[in-house]
């Protein structure tokens, strides 16, 4: 019951991660063009791992 639990609240934190990437995306790119990298990439693979290991 519990291991249900967790995985359903890693899934939805993964969910919420890759809809604040899509929603930071044009942020992103603009601090791309300026010299400064947004580690959003690092974060959703960080968080798909953690789904992962979870299932």
């Amino acid at each position: 019951m519990l291991d249900t639990l967790y995985r359903a609240g890693v899934f939805a934190v993964y969910q919420a991660i890759l809809v604040a990437g899509l929603l930071l995306m044009p942020l992103a790119l603009l601090a791309g063009r300026l010299g400064v990298s947004v580690p959003l990439g690092d974060l959703v693979a960080v968080a798909g791992r953690a789904y992962e290991d979870a299932g």
